[in-house]
C-alpha cells in the first residue's frame, strides 16, 4: 500500500452513483414489491452498506478505514435503478473507493434480482460525482507568488561546523506547494539576530510565511521562541497546537518542542524545531492549510475588507 502515515487526519467525503437499465415493466415489478428475489430497493442498500465496509478485504491496495458515515438512497426512475452511495470517514486518506465499491455491488444486486424477470438488464456505469477532505481542496488559491523567508537558527552551522539541513528540507516542503522561498538566512543562538531578521522580513519585505528553523528545545542557548514572542502583534495558538498533536502521532518527544506561532502585519510567523525531521513533520502539518490564512489577511488587510 502506499505510504499515508506523513498525511494529517481530516474529514473525507465521496458520493458514487451506479446505474442499471431495465424494462419499465421491470422497474414497475420493483415498485410493487413483486420480484422474486424480494424486496430490490432494501436489499441493494443493505449490500451497498456491506459491500463499502468490506472495500479493503476486496482491493488489495486499498487502506482499512474507519467509516463514520454511509448513506445509500435507491431512486427508481422510469426504466433504470438510480444507486447514490455517500461515505464520510476522518482518515489519512480518501472515502472515494468505498463509495464506489458501494454503488458497484449494489448495481450487481439489482441486476442479479432482476435478471430472472428481464433478460435485457444491465450495469451502464459506476462514478464519482464528488469527493473533498484531500490535499486538493487546501491547494495555493492565490494568482499571486506567496513569499516565505526560512532563518536557520544554529550556533555550529553559522559557524559553518555543521550543515544545514532542515532548512533545506522545509525550503523543499514550501516549494512543493507552489511557495516561493524569497529568504534564507542562518544565523547563530543570538536572541537580537534572530529578532532583527524576522523583523526586516516581515517590516520591510511583507513576507507571508516567516519560518525559523531551531532553538525551540530547552538546551542552554535554545531562545529562539523569547526572541519571537516580543514581535508578534497577536499569537495563533493553533498552529502550535497543530504542530505538537502532528509530531506526537510519531514521536512522544514532539510534546517537549517550545513551538510558537502568530502574526505580524499580514506576516505569519512560526518557529519551528531544529531537526531535519521535526521540521520537516512540522511543515506537513501546516501546509497547505496554513495558506488559508493567508487569503484572510488579503481579504482583511490588504485589500482593507
Amino acid at each position: 500500500m502506499i505510504d499515508v502515515t506523513a498525511k494529517p487526519t481530516t474529514l473525507r467525503r465521496a458520493v458514487a452513483e451506479s446505474i442499471v437499465d431495465m424494462q419499465p415493466e421491470t422497474v414497475a415489478a420493483i415498485r410493487a414489491q413483486s420480484i422474486p428475489k424480494g424486496d430490490v430497493a432494501e436489499m441493494t442498500r443493505a449490500t451497498a452498506m456491506l459491500g463499502l465496509k468490506r472495500t479493503p478485504d476486496l482491493l488489495p491496495f486499498c487502506h482499512p478505514i474507519p467509516v463514520d458515515f454511509a448513506d445509500v438512497r435507491v431512486v427508481l426512475e422510469e426504466t433504470s435503478v438510480r444507486i447514490r452511495v455517500e461515505v464520510a470517514a476522518i482518515a489519512r486518506t480518501g472515502v472515494e473507493v468505498e463509495a464506489m465499491t458501494g454503488a458497484s455491488v449494489a448495481a450487481l444486486n439489482v441486476y442479479d434480482m432482476v435478471k430472472p424477470v428481464d433478460p435485457t438488464a444491465h450495469i451502464t456505469g459506476v462514478r464519482l460525482l464528488e469527493k473533498s477532505g484531500g490535499t486538493s481542496d487546501f491547494k495555493n488559491p492565490f494568482d499571486r507568488e506567496i513569499r516565505a523567508g526560512i532563518l536557520v537558527v544554529s550556533d555550529r552551522t553559522a559557524a559553518g561546523k555543521a550543515e544545514d539541513r532542515a532548512g533545506a528540507a522545509v525550503r523543499t516542503r514550501l516549494e512543493a506547494h507552489d511557495v516561493e522561498v524569497a529568504g534564507f538566512e542562518i544565523v547563530p543562538d543570538e536572541p537580537e539576530q534572530i529578532a532583527d531578521q524576522v523583523r526586516r522580513w516581515a517590516d520591510e519585505e511583507s513576507y507571508d510565511l516567516v519560518f525559523s528553523v531551531g532553538g525551540t528545545g530547552l538546551g542552554p542557548r535554545d531562545g529562539t521562541p523569547e526572541a519571537l514572542r516580543p514581535l508578534l502583534e497577536r499569537e495563533i495558538p493553533g498552529i502550535a497546537e497543530a504542530v505538537r498533536a502532528y509530531g506526537q502521532e510519531r514521536t512522544p518527544y514532539a510534546s517537549l518542542s517550545r513551538t510558537i506561532a502568530g502574526h505580524r502585519g499580514t506576516t505569519i510567523i512560526v518557529a519551528l524545531a531544529g531537526s531535519t525531521r521535526g521540521a520537516t513533520e512540522s511543515v506537513r502539518a501546516l501546509m497547505p492549510w496554513l495558506l488559508h490564512l493567508i487569503n484572510v489577511f488579503d481579504k482583511s488587510y490588504r485589500h482593507g475588507a
